[in-house]
């Protein structure tokens, strides 16, 4: 049960509120007592809670008022537990002799639906000023209550013998929200004794019953038990628009009625609510004033000098009679002072008779020391989790430092992997792993002297059915089980028969077991009478079967025989069962059988016997004998024989012989005869024709059978027996098929011979020429990859030869023969062999040198002009030494480029070289070069084409790998050298690679010691060409050199600090400053990425001492080690100076403050802010770009300026203005200009100005667009040619874009 929790007051003070007793008393008469606080309370020196935040000015006994409450009596786990806090006191700032005023009557708590229970709140104190009366509200118990007064329903509030107490303290759980409600109560308000009804109702058409409606005050207050005078709950129901009308009738409003209502509506897993307020408008009382002697008077009945505080006189006068006008006496101060034997002779003496009742509350009052919130955020009233689940209980802490306690039903909570404990800034976190049966109790938590509790409710997961109970069918005298499996062990489940629930005592013929997860019901001695529907229901679902239990199987002796009788011979049925007295009746074919003259039924003891004189074909079919009582019955067939006949007389076929043409459908009936119906065999050969035959299959009817061919084919040809069969003899009869059909395909044909676009193709007459002879041949073509056929021929061809013409060169191609006969066209034979129209190419065109060396010589050339459709597998290469005609084939394979390299020459010598292509035809004319080449090697100048990311400063980590690839041109072979910073390289430290075309500059593990300029030179004999590449190895920085506490004033911090000596290699970035107090030393990030050397810190807490330590931060990151301050800074609350503190703390300081007559003044120091305002200035430049024809590129540089510039892009000083090809972005000072797929009209110098009020900056690049070449020239640069067809498509696609 969730304590009671403290609501905060109008004036900033707690309230104590408790739980309504189960038996509550009128709300009593407001009375005003002069009474001083009990000694305790001044011996110990506690001081009553202030409302103003001063302490009072006078420790003179003071005036309190009372009023009288219920005393709490919550329900906890079956145990009746005092709830702490039964007398409330509340004090305001008066006078120490000002007099007790009257507060008004105890009212119900405000509507607050974070309270878990109900409380009774104390008045409000009004403000006063400083010559008003001290107020001090005692809330009474009410154990002093006499009996008459218990159990009065005047108030709605009472709990009545309606609930127990225990049911007020559950939680609700509330089932899934949906949509129950058609109309909601609304919020209203009433006078004092006035009257209002609140209304809601629920649509019952998808309802199979009435639903359950609950109506509550605050959260927990269930009304059902409150109804009385003051409160009817009243419900209806129209048949006519079915809906449920449920109304709530407040009856002599009181003021005490106002606050926040709810009503909730549930239906099995349906569940909807609606909250509403109800405002109490009444006129404001005055108040009385009386002592305590004449509160606690007792009278007689009917008496009218009865006390305030006498509540059987409460129940009868409520007039209040006038106070005498008598001295003012302290009798707390009285009993403080004198002995416990004196008490009852002081009473007396005072006329206070009730001593006991005032002693007992006297020991009540709390005793309320002022004291600190240590939470800013405390738990709420309860939590709800699923079983299995987790949660997390929350509280903000005031103070960071404070220890804290978790406890579990009084029980403190350790770590473990169940309870883990989590601290993120104030906020204290305790999380509670897979969540059971066992964890739903009461949790607090300890903070200091204050306690904040909460309750956790485990919800139960529905018992669901694992595996169902099955269907039985028994008979009588047997053992039944039936068994279930649920989800959960010890799960409760209910047993049902026929939707009763099944008794299971101790006389019960049923019994019910548990095994783990299995439920059993076990019927012993099974009757009759136990068939029905057994079913078993948990809370997540329920699973039914039905139970069969039937007579003793029925024994027969005897059952009926099949017969068969020949058409006019008497049949007789005979059977003999178990019991013999059982009478039956006798069916034929499902028709009851009765007597006759040529029918006669026997029944003889066991013996049941049915006799026919003479049969007849009525006679044949099923007959059954059934005894009466029982499902089962005994049955025969009786059949009817006579011999089978043939009937081919009928037919008109000569020589029975039927004549088709292959293809058609052929359907033979022959008339048959016999008793039972034949069995007809069809038999062609040894084969069987079956019933179930696709394309042939014969058909057996009452009075004939038939034979079907759906399809007729030669190979049905023949000679058809027929075979009939039954019971009184054997019939067979013979049929002759003959199927004329088409020729059968010729064989592929062939081609012999295969032109540029003709062909010569031969073949042979087919095998067998369908029983007619070949009148012709039809010829029909059609290419490899098409599925097309084209006839050749549209009259016969009587010879076996064809030649086709007019073929496409380069495509396959297939033919096929049909023969004819006078039946029709034969099936296509199969295709030839595919064949392909060719012819040789055209010879290499462009046939020039490439390169010369000492012993190779290059030579390419472009591809034939004509190539057919043979297409190109390759050229073949061949030369020859000049003035000999001696043709060496330099490539032994075919080469598919353009360009090759004859190899092993020697050097010197002339020779002449040629070109031929080769495609499936066979090789062209060759290409020969016209003049004699000279094998001697040409220099070239060396070239180094350092690549673009090289040409800016390399930038690596210290640790990673470096691998630069750095490409050069040059003939013959050049000589690469290298240096760093003027002298060689350690080849320890760097690895340098060279080829033919590139250097390789190769570290493994960068080190700081790597970064430097390396010089690249390349030289061929006299030529000389060099490169400087610029690598930068950077790391992380290291601490700032000093960091200094400046200034410390109020709650802020002023730190400078000194760069560090090292910075990585790498410009500083910025810093990151932490704080840590010395307390705890637990450091805290005040911020990152700060780039200045000076910061105030701020927001520092009043009486903490700091201290501080700052990291250096480049682009690999912070610093390993941080730089603190050697002496620590004290926060100190404004205008104190503290007389004693040590060296090493930084306090205010002296000269920022001066002397004046009221105190210490603080001087504040002026600062000027700093001008972050900038003149444009590019951190980085454009940089000469070269771009591809067709391909987008960009131009980026970077600028810094405050106020932002306005970035302008020109084109050989021109402003570029709304040109599609060109888009310029602009983020974060980078800016951008993309040309979208340029062209060499694109090239030129571009030009990028910032401008803004403080001036202007320019940078400028020269960008080259290569490309637009022409096939020759692709050619000669020896591109491969399916690139050059790339190319030229894309340049295409340019230009109709352009």
């Amino acid at each position: 049960m969730p304590e009671p929790t403290k609501k905060d007051e109008p004036n900033g003070q707690p309230e104590e509120s408790v739980a309504p007793e189960s038996s509550g008393a009128p709300p009593p008469p407001e009375i005003s007592l002069e009474v001083s606080p009990p000694p305790e309370a001044v011996a110990e020196g506690k001081e009553p809670v202030e409302t103003d935040g001063k302490k009072p000015e006078s420790t003179e006994p003071v005036p309190v008022q009372a009023v009288v409450a219920q005393e709490p009596c919550p329900a906890v786990n079956g145990s009746i537990q005092p709830q702490p806090g039964g007398v409330g006191v509340k004090e305001q700032a008066e006078s120490a002799n000002s007099t007790l005023k009257e507060e008004g009557t105890c009212s119900p708590p405000p509507p607050d639906d974070a309270k878990p229970a109900a409380t009774t709140s104390s008045p409000t104190p009004q403000p006063e000023d400083a010559s008003s009366t001290k107020k001090l509200s005692v809330e009474l118990p009410n154990d002093s209550v006499p009996v008459p007064a218990m159990g009065r329903k005047d108030s709605v509030w009472s709990l009545g013998e309606g609930q127990a107490p225990d049911e007020l303290d559950k939680l609700v759980d509330n089932p899934p929200l949906s949509t129950l409600l058609i109309e909601r109560p609304l919020s209203g308000a009433v006078t004092v004794g006035g009257d209002i009804t609140f209304v809601a109702k629920v649509e019952a058409k998808d309802l199979l019953r009435k639903p359950t409606i609950k109506w509550f005050k605050g959260k927990w207050m269930d009304l059902a038990s409150k109804t009385g005078k003051h409160l009817q709950l009243k419900e209806t129901f129209d048949r006519l628009t079915k809906v449920h009308t449920f109304e709530m009738h407040i009856i002599k409003a009181k003021d005490n009625y106002a606050g926040n209502y709810r009503c909730e509506v549930n239906y099995k897993d349906k569940f909807d609510s609606c909250s509403f307020d109800l405002e109490v408008k009444e006129a404001e009382t005055g108040s009385q004033n009386i002592d305590i002697r004449s509160a606690f008077k007792r009278s007689s009945e009917r008496q009218e000098d009865a006390g305030e505080l006498d509540f059987s006189g409460l129940l009868k006068h409520r007039e209040h009679k006038q106070q005498d006008d008598t001295p003012e006496v302290d009798v707390w101060e009285i009993l403080k002072n004198a002995r416990p034997d004196q008490y009852e002779k002081i009473a007396f003496m005072y006329g206070i008779t009730d001593l006991r009742g005032l002693l007992k509350r006297l020991k009540k009052m709390p005793k309320e020391e002022k004291k600190l919130e240590a939470f800013a955020k405390k738990l709420d009233p309860a939590y709800q989790v699923d079983k299995g689940g987790k949660i997390r209980l929350v509280v903000d802490l005031a103070d960071p430092t404070i220890e804290l306690k978790w406890y579990k039903n009084g029980q403190e909570i350790r770590p473990s992997p169940k309870y883990i404990f989590e601290h993120k800034g104030t906020q204290r976190i305790m999380v509670i792993n897979n969540c059971s049966a066992n964890d739903d109790a009461a949790y607090s938590v300890v903070a200091g002297d204050e306690k904040c509790s909460t309750e956790l409710f485990v919800k139960e997961l529905p018992v669901k059915i694992v595996k169902g109970i099955e269907p039985v069918k028994t008979t009588v005298n047997e053992r039944i089980e039936l068994e279930c499996e649920v989800s959960e062990e010890g799960a409760q489940v209910k047993w049902l028969k026929n939707g009763v629930e099944v008794p299971t005592g101790v006389r019960s013929r049923y019994r019910v077991k548990c095994e783990g997860t299995k439920h059993f019901l076990v019927i012993d001695d099974a009757s009759r009478d136990d068939t029905g529907t057994y079913s078993i229901m948990a809370s997540g679902g329920t699973s039914e079967a039905h139970i069969q239990v039937d007579l003793k199987p029925l024994k027969v002796y005897q059952d009926l025989q099949d017969m068969t009788v020949l058409l006019g011979q008497p049949i007789k049925l005979h059977c003999e069962i178990y019991p013999g007295n059982v009478p039956g009746r006798w069916y034929r074919n499902g028709q009851l059988i009765q007597p006759s003259d040529r029918l006669n039924i026997i029944h003889r003891n066991k013996v049941h016997r049915l006799e026919i004189a003479a049969s007849s074909l009525h006679d044949a079919g099923d007959y059954t004998f059934v005894p009466e009582g029982y499902s089962q019955s005994l049955s025969a067939k009786i059949h009817i024989i006579d011999p089978p006949r043939v009937l081919l007389d009928s037919l008109n076929f000569p020589d029975n012989t039927v004549t088709v043409v292959a293809g058609n459908k052929l359907r033979l009936e022959i008339p048959i005869s016999g008793e039972p119906a034949p069995r007809v065999v069809w038999m062609k050969g040894e084969r069987v024709i079956l019933e179930s035959g696709h394309r042939v299959h014969a058909e057996t009817y009452s009075d004939h059978t038939s034979l079907t061919i759906e399809v007729t084919e030669r190979e049905d040809t023949g000679n058809y027996k027929i075979v009939l069969q039954n019971e009184a003899g054997e019939a067979t009869a013979s049929v002759k098929i003959k199927v004329v059909d088409i020729p059968d395909p010729p064989e592929a044909p062939l081609v012999p011979v295969v032109g540029g676009d003709w062909c010569s193709m031969t073949w042979e007459p087919p095998k067998y020429d369908g029983g007619s002879p070949i009148l012709g041949y039809y010829i029909e073509r059609k290419k490899k990859q098409s599925s097309r056929w084209m006839r050749l021929n549209f009259d016969l061809i009587k010879e076996t030869t064809f030649e086709p013409k007019k073929m496409i060169e380069g495509v396959p191609y297939e033919v096929r023969i049909f023969a004819v006969n006078a039946i029709g066209v034969s099936k296509p034979s199969e295709p030839s062999k595919a064949f392909t129209p060719l012819a040789v190419t055209s010879e290499p065109t462009m046939l020039v040198v490439d390169d010369v060396t000492d012993t190779t010589v290059t030579v390419k050339w472009r591809p034939p002009e004509t190539i057919g459709a043979a297409g190109l597998d390759g050229y073949l290469v061949e030369y020859c030494v000049e003035g000999t005609n001696d043709w060496v084939i330099s490539n032994k394979e075919l080469t598919e480029k353009t360009r090759y390299t004859i190899t092993g020459l020697s050097p010197g010598c002339k020779i002449l070289v040629r070109v031929k292509a080769v495609n499936a035809a066979g090789a062209s004319a060759p290409r020969t070069l016209q003049h004699a080449i000279l094998v001697k090697e040409v220099v070239e100048p060396p070239k180094i084409r350092v690549p673009r990311h090289l040409k800016q400063t390399y930038t690596r980590k210290v640790g990673e790998t470096v691998n630069l690839v750095v490409p050069f041109m040059g003939k013959p072979r050049p000589k690469v050298t290298w240096l760093k910073d003027g002298n060689p390289i350690e080849p320890s430290q760097v690895s340098i690679r060279n080829t033919d075309c590139d250097s390789i500059i190769f570290i493994r593990k960068a080190e700081r010691s790597h970064s430097g300029k390396y010089d690249m030179t390349v030289q061929v004999e006299n030529h000389v060409d060099t490169a400087i590449l610029d690598i930068q190895i950077v790391d992380l920085p290291g601490p700032p050199q000093c960091v200094n506490i400046e200034d410390v004033w109020g709650g802020n911090v002023a730190l400078v600090w000194t760069p560090p000596k090292d910075n990585g290699n790498a410009p500083i970035t910025g810093y990151t400053i932490q704080k840590a107090d010395k307390k705890t030393m637990e450091w805290f990030t005040c911020i990152e990425h700060y780039h200045r050397n000076c910061i105030t810190i701020t927001e520092l807490v009043v009486g903490n001492e700091y201290f501080f330590r700052i990291f250096s931060e480049n682009m690999c990151g912070l610093s390993e080690t941080a730089t603190q301050t050697k002496k620590s800074a004290l926060i100190v609350k404004e205008g104190n100076i503290p007389h004693d503190t040590a060296q090493s703390q930084y306090h205010v300081q002296p000269h920022s403050f001066t002397l004046t007559p009221t105190g210490l003044q603080m001087k504040t120091q002026e600062y000027n802010d700093h001008d972050f305002k900038e003149a444009p200035k590019f951190t980085q430049p454009l940089i000469n770009t070269f771009a591809v024809a067709g391909y987008n590129t960009t131009l980026n540089c970077s600028v810094r300026a405050n106020p932002r510039p306005k970035v302008i892009w020109m084109k050989n000083k021109i402003t570029i203005i709304d040109d599609p090809r060109y888009r310029m972005f602009s983020s974060q000072g980078v800016c951008t200009l993309e040309i979208r797929k340029p062209s060499p009209y694109d090239g030129g110098m571009y030009t990028c100005k910032a401008i803004n009020e403080l001036g202007e900056a320019q940078v400028d690049c020269k960008l080259e667009v290569k490309g637009g070449f022409t096939f020759y020239e692709l050619m000669q640069r020896g591109v491969p040619l399916h690139l050059i067809d790339k190319y030229m498509t894309e340049s295409k696609v340019v230009e109709q874009e352009k």
